[in-house]
């Protein structure tokens, strides 16, 4: 086969490695064709559709950077918001323990005062029912100091004047004498 393609070369009479000039033309030709189409239609739509990627994607990144910064600022108000309700919330908890104490200061206060009230007024009864009550013996004793004395001396003392004067005197002795004890 090797000596067939020199057998082949030696007949057409020329260096195989230079073309024919008509092949020279006809390949300059459509060089010139294909230049022409990629050059002048085919790089222009290229150029436009890559300029609007690329467009396109700086859009897409600006307004992916846009989106960052109001993701951020929606944070940091976010974040805001959460730190002033926190105090908000810390400043009424605060309130709230003031009103607390002061709401339990004045209960305090006001049974202190219904406490004070109550010793006085047991105390306002106790000296009423020991007035009452010495009142009571007092004529209790009388009556019957009235009525021993009378038998003692025999003679009736029924006369009232007679009676109380008697009863005087001997309920003095009787503090008189007391009073010496202690």
């Amino acid at each position: 086969m090797i000596q067939a393609a020199s057998l082949l070369a030696a007949e057409e009479g020329g260096n195989p490695l230079i073309p024919h000039t008509y092949e020279l033309v006809v390949g300059i030709f459509a060089f010139l064709v294909v230049l022409v189409v990629v050059g002048k239609i085919l790089t222009p739509r290229i150029q436009k559709t890559l300029v609007e990627r690329t467009e396109a994607i700086e859009g897409g990144i600006q307004k992916a950077q846009d989106a960052q910064a109001e993701a951020q600022a929606l944070l940091k108000q976010y974040k805001d918001q959460l730190a002033e309700a926190r105090h908000e919330a810390s400043r009424l908890r605060e309130e709230a323990r003031e009103q607390g104490a002061q709401i339990k200061a004045e209960l305090r206060e006001e049974a202190q005062a219904e406490a004070r009230r109550l010793v006085e007024a047991a105390h306002t009864q106790i000296e009423a029912d020991r007035q009452q009550a010495f009142a009571q013996l007092r004529s209790e004793i009388g009556r019957l100091s009235t009525e021993l004395a009378g038998r003692i001396v025999g003679e009736s003392l029924e006369d009232e004047a007679r009676q109380r004067r008697t009863v005087d005197r001997f309920l003095e002795e009787l503090e008189s004498s007391s009073a010496a004890v202690r």
